[in-house]
């Protein structure tokens, strides 16, 4: 058994039902080829709500699944780094594995969890390449940032600040804002005062679109970037066409670029649906577990995390390996335009 604790209800819920996407097309083509070492992959479902104290509270769920002498392999999870350091400090004493499909915050890897890893880029990954893009694609040397006020937001807003400081350009404003926040005439107001040549938003799409809408609506045309948070439909659906332009930085590659017709369909099949944004984050996370757990030959957790770090683990994005501490080696950052309403890969 496989559980997938992601959002599923509630304002993040496009984000988790992604990625439980991705997941369930995994293990559906597994379990048609005879499963995993012979055992038929369940995937279970659990909706953390994007709420620390609900992610909490769901590890035991997995815990009694355990004692109850139910076959758990791994829990793929969770979405948000808040919910995945709340639930981190219960699974790291669990016998199974953890993979995250999008939590970013740095700290996750340093803490010495040994059974936790991802398979997106860290945030200094992120701001990294973010910052190089503000700076020689966008040319900017004043940037406004702007972040909301979630462990995510306030980590990549500071370590954006120190590279960009890094290559010589300044953060002329630095503001914080409500995770969740829709309204934001005063902000803007600090914005146009401060006179950046961009914008960077690090947060989440329930947020990015109503402050593209409200900078865009005040008349400020500098290019804006926003982070990975931002990287979802609701982003262009809710900024009323004022998205147009605006750019994205993500953890993977658009689906269109990475998979064939063929992937579409299964996953179609499979969820009735069109992939979004991460459901190749939650493919690409079930394909790491199968892959360890194969070259592992076992279904136990020490084993497969043994076999995570010294393996190379084809995948779709290509063959990704693993440092001692569960980030990625050579870690990727995407970014994307809106063009035409979609976005559209621009970079990588």
């Amino acid at each position: 058994m496989v559980y997938v604790a992601v959002p599923l209800s509630g304002f993040m819920a496009n984000g988790g039902q992604t990625v439980l996407g991705g997941v369930r097309l995994a293990a559906e083509e597994v379990n048609r080829s005879g499963g995993l070492l012979g055992h038929r992959i369940v995937v279970r479902p659990l909706d953390d709500e994007a709420d620390s104290d609900v992610a909490v509270s769901q590890v035991e769920e997995v815990r009694e699944a355990l004692e109850r002498g139910e076959r758990v392999v791994a829990v793929i999870g969770h979405l948000n780094s808040g919910q995945t350091l709340a639930a981190m400090e219960a699974y790291q004493g669990l016998d199974l594995v953890v993979i995250t499909p999008t939590s970013s915050e740095k700290s996750l890897t340093e803490r010495g969890y040994g059974n936790f890893f991802r398979v997106n880029a860290d945030d200094t990954v992120q701001a990294a390449v973010d910052a190089r893009f503000l700076t020689e694609d966008l040319g900017a040397d004043q940037v406004a940032v702007v972040h909301n006020d979630t462990e995510y937001g306030r980590g990549l807003a500071e370590l954006l600040i120190e590279e960009l400081e890094g290559r010589g350009a300044e953060a002329v404003l630095r503001l914080e804002v409500a995770e969740g926040q829709s309204r934001y005439e005063s902000e803007v107001t600090e914005v146009i005062a401060a006179e950046p040549d961009a914008v960077f938003y690090a947060g989440y799409e329930i947020e990015a679109p109503y402050l593209r809408m409200a900078l865009v609506e005040a008349g400020v045309e500098v290019p804006m970037l926003a982070s990975d948070g931002a990287f979802l439909g609701a982003t262009i659906d809710e900024a009323a066409g004022t998205a147009e332009g605006m750019y994205v930085s993500a953890f993977a590659p658009s689906p269109e670029n990475v998979a064939d017709e063929r992937w579409f369909e299964a996953y179609q099949a499979v969820e009735y649906r069109d992939p979004d944004t991460y459901s190749v984050n939650g493919y690409v996370a079930m394909e790491v577990l199968l892959e360890g757990a194969r070259q592992a030959g076992s279904l136990e957790a020490d084993a497969i995390a043994e076999a995570l770090r010294d393996h190379t683990l084809p995948t779709l994005l290509n063959g990704l390996r693993y440092q001692p501490d569960g980030d990625l080696v050579d870690a990727e950052i995407w970014i994307y335009q809106v063009q035409d309403g979609e976005f559209r890969q621009i970079s990588q």
